[in-house]
């Protein structure tokens, strides 16, 4: 078991480690990306990666405070439900109504592994691999997709 601070900087560096990891890998449309704090250029649409000692996952996120608004986003990001799956070659799991970790209704896609944790160093790899496949995909699906759903915010 680890201290607090323990714990604390292997994730700051994990998260560190990662972000070298992917320094050099260029968006779909060509630029850079800062894929640790993915920017999707939508206020209240978010790409979430996170790991900790249980599991590693990613995430679309959708955290409009008005509940008609965020239904909206999550029915318009359903009729895209298999272009998502076909980027990423697998499928995720779709909640339409949760709560995230603050409390706050949300709705959201997600992928996750089990079984691995960032305090295993030994781990990072796979976690990174597991990491790095699915922002990439979700990096190119949504250069195709945000058009319209700039949109659907005008």
């Amino acid at each position: 078991m680890y201290s607090k601070e323990e714990a604390a900087r292997l994730r700051q560096q994990f998260w560190i480690t990662f972000g070298k990891y992917m320094k050099p890998v260029l968006g779909a449309e060509g630029g850079t990306v800062n894929w640790i704090n993915y920017k999707t250029g939508m206020k209240h649409i978010f790409f979430r990666t996170d790991a900790d000692q249980k599991k590693v996952s990613i995430s679309i996120e959708l955290t409009h405070p008005d509940a008609g608004v965020r239904a909206l986003f999550y029915e318009q990001l359903l009729m895209f439900k298999n272009m998502l799956h076909d980027t990423l070659s697998e499928e995720w799991e779709w909640l339409p109504d949760t709560i995230n970790t603050q409390s706050v209704p949300i709705a959201k896609v997600f992928a996750e592994r089990s079984g691995l944790s960032v305090y295993n160093q030994q781990q990072w790899p796979e976690i990174i691999s597991f990491l790095k496949y699915r922002i990439i995909a979700l990096d190119e699906f949504w250069t195709n997709v945000k058009p319209v759903f700039e949109d659907l915010s005008a």
